[in-house]
């Protein structure tokens, strides 16, 4: 077997729909796995864990050679972010780290083993694509918040303070409190003690949490479908032209015509 062959057969298995279901099966497996190292259990449940974890990262090993060889370009390979993603998170895993001081580093590393899920499956890789293309806009968006946040938060020190230091004390203090206004962690337990020596600070309350909770999470939402849809409409036509680029155009069919067409004559001759 050469290797075109060999490179045939593997990009045959890395573009099988069962073999990507199968990638897909181990990952969810293997976070079950890191799960259970959490729970006190048995000697033995635990060394069975280990041969597990060891037997996940080689078929991960595998799954990546398997990627890498039925790449029909290899030298770009490597600069996909996703595929070198998933070869560091592999390689790192090879390293027999568990009895060492980088025990914990070596734990985390199989943790991020589960974000591999987002390079398997395309429409995860829309999502974060989608999100990392939106900061630039969100970061205006939550520049604007920070304002809001700020304005209400000297406000509230201002008014509140003698109330309830605790909650008003000074600005900062009154940035916790209003995120946990905007969040509805018992924000009414907040409002109910100022309305009692401002009956009307309901007010302060509600504007605030329609600009954030409401107004500011509409716009954050807003931007991300934009920029999903965005995204989706570019994978799409350029899946598109990459069909159209890999069909015959009918002139191409034409001049194959026309060799056949001169090689048979030439026999006939």
């Amino acid at each position: 077997m050469n290797s075109k062959d060999l490179q045939a057969r593997f990009f045959a298995i890395r573009s099988n729909r069962f073999f990507e279901f199968f990638v897909i099966s181990v990952i969810i497996f293997s976070a079950l796995v890191i799960g259970a190292k959490t729970y006190d259990v048995s000697p033995n449940i635990l060394q069975l864990i280990r041969w597990l974890d060891i037997g996940i990262t080689l078929f991960f090993m595998v799954e990546i050679v398997i990627r890498f060889i039925g790449d029909p370009n290899k030298r770009s390979f490597f600069k996909d972010p996703w595929n070198l993603f998933d070869t560091l998170i592999v390689v790192v895993s090879l390293v027999p780290i568990d009895d060492s001081e980088m025990a914990l580093v070596g734990r985390l590393i199989r943790i991020f083993r589960v974000l591999r899920m987002v390079s398997i499956i395309p429409e995860l890789r829309i999502l974060l694509n989608s999100l990392i293309k939106a900061m630039p806009q969100l970061g205006y968006v939550i520049l604007l918040m920070f304002i809001i946040f700020y304005i209400y938060a000297a406000a509230g020190a201002s008014l509140f303070a003698h109330i309830n230091e605790d909650l008003w004390g000074d600005i900062t203090i009154s940035l916790l409190t209003l995120f946990r206004v905007m969040t509805f962690e018992d924000w009414t337990d907040v409002m109910y003690e100022t309305m009692e020596v401002y009956p009307l600070s309901w007010i302060y309350y509600l504007t605030f949490i329609f600009l954030t909770a409401f107004a500011f999470l509409n716009m954050v939402i807003g931007i991300v479908v934009n920029v999903m849809e965005s995204e989706s409409s570019r994978e799409a036509k350029e899946k598109a032209e990459a069909k159209a680029a890999s069909e015959p155009s009918l002139t191409d069919l034409q001049n194959e015509i026309k060799s056949l067409r001169q090689l048979i004559e030439d026999k006939v001759k």
